[in-house]
């Protein structure tokens, strides 16, 4: 996870000096993604869409590595959206050249979502299995002068 911070980092928070009079903030859900799609240029539209759809894929194979708690659908789609809004944030305040952009956090959910379904939560469940007891192995809570506890869960 520390080496695709690094490498999120270097891509996304470099200054571009030479964009700054064609750079603008977009915060209508879908309109950066509908121009791109309207341009002539296929290569630089598979670029723009595509590249920040993968930038999300290794999110949704990486969280639920790290935690039982990181696994599930709506927990990677909230971390990823958390993450990517800081990142945006960072972008469009404090990088010349860059800017806030709401589509990119979409595309990065998206892909941080495809991740997730394709691999994520395979290697999640491989990581940290599901312990599942039945109500008749669930730990009892020790009261305070009595010594008894269920121990079906040892």
């Amino acid at each position: 996870m520390v080496a695709f911070a690094i490498v999120l980092a270097r891509l996304t928070l470099n200054a571009s000096p030479a964009s700054v009079p064609l750079t603008h903030s977009n915060l209508t859900p879908g309109s950066s993604i509908r121009a791109y799609l309207g341009q002539p240029e296929f290569v630089e539209t598979v670029k723009q869409l595509g590249g920040n759809v993968l930038l999300g894929v290794p999110f949704g194979i990486l969280l639920p590595l790290l935690s039982r708690r990181t696994r599930g659908l709506v927990r990677v789609a909230l971390l990823t959206i958390v993450t990517m809004l800081f990142v945006e944030l960072v972008q469009g305040a404090l990088i010349t050249g860059r800017a806030f952009d709401i589509d990119d956090v979409m595309l990065n959910t998206a892909g941080a979502l495809l991740g997730y379904l394709l691999v994520g939560r395979r290697l999640g469940r491989a990581v940290h299995p599901r312990v599942r007891r039945r109500w008749w192995q669930r730990r009892t809570v020790r009261r305070k002068g009595s010594e008894r506890a269920l121990t079906a869960d040892r």
